[in-house]
């Protein structure tokens, strides 16, 4: 209490005062730029993906525009160890996605390379990815995708090094007949998603369907 009081929890966006288990308040809140997607639909994020693999379904909670609050509230969440952050975009999620009784039968996020992963602390996915996994009742595995390379941050990167994906993925066991739902926070240009796709769709007669926290067009 006495830390609550010292150092209250501030809006990231405008330095209000607000409630410990809020990253926005919300008047902030209004200015979030979200989607509304329906998963079963066709979509911008979705018609990205047909050009790079097969593809069943896509959804992007929010937009990524530049200085956009969406792109902050990423930010705190890889780089200022907000970790919660994740859980109230899961959150934010559950609110706008629904499946139609036709869940994926396995959620999978983008690993970080144990380099990474030390630096951080922590993969900015696995909260999000567990507490969807909570709601919607469909179990996740942080350990079927490798990755093989140490790469410094994708927005440090130029847009030819975010072009060379090819081997940077590895799948950890055999899955067939599984419709897995991949899940990232920032779809870009989108290879880093298309490189575990063709992993998982090499590795049997799998479905692959994406899901992220923001898009970048």
């Amino acid at each position: 209490m006495i830390l609550d009081i010292l150092f209250p929890n501030r809006c990231i966006h405008c330095n209000r005062i607000i409630d410990g288990d809020l990253i926005v308040c919300n008047i902030c809140f209004e200015q979030i730029h979200f989607t509304y997607f329906n998963f079963f639909e066709n979509n911008y994020i979705l018609e990205k993906c047909r050009l790079l693999f097969p593809i069943e379904n896509a959804f992007a909670l929010m937009q990524f525009e530049k200085e956009n609050l969406s792109r902050k509230i990423i930010h705190e969440l890889k780089y200022k160890s907000r970790e919660k952050t994740g859980k109230i975009l899961a959150e934010w999620t559950t609110e706008r996605l629904d499946f139609k009784n036709e869940n994926p039968d396995l959620l999978v996020s983008v690993p970080l390379h144990p380099k990474k992963l030390k630096e951080r602390g922590y993969n900015q996915l696995h909260l999000f990815t567990e507490t969807l996994s909570n709601f919607y009742e469909i179990p996740f595995n942080h350990n079927l995708i490798t990755r093989n390379h140490y790469s410094k941050a994708q927005a440090l990167k130029d847009r030819q090094h975010r072009l060379e994906t090819q081997n940077t993925f590895s799948i950890t066991e055999n899955i067939s007949e599984k419709h897995i739902l991949l899940i990232d926070d920032v779809f870009t240009t989108g290879n880093t998603i298309s490189s575990i796709a063709w992993e998982i769709l090499k590795s049997g007669n799998n479905k692959v369907s994406v899901l992220v926290m923001a898009m970048d067009e």
